[in-house]
């Protein structure tokens, strides 16, 4: 049975809940996004929009270790590095 906000069913596809799946493969917030929009694309409203947050996400998350030198995050607009 869905449940709208425990289980909603664009969520729980294929025996499958989307949240369990994130929380088994311990997904970075990033990447646990790219797999809830792309698992729900084709069953919740417009799949196109779905997929382009799903890029957005995975974007960010390239970006985010581009962004890195020898394992230290380099702050935005800056040559200073954090630990």
């Amino acid at each position: 049975m869905s449940d709208p906000v425990n289980h909603p069913a664009h969520y729980c596809l294929g025996g499958v809940e989307v949240i369990d799946a994130i929380e088994a493969w311990e997904l970075p917030y990033h990447l646990g996004n790219v797999v809830k929009y792309v698992a729900r694309a084709k069953h919740k409203g417009d799949e196109l929009t779905d997929l382009r947050k799903a890029r957005w996400y995975l974007d960010r998350y390239i970006g985010r270790i581009e962004a890195t030198v020898d394992g230290r995050r380099v702050l935005p607009d800056s040559a200073e590095v954090t630990e």
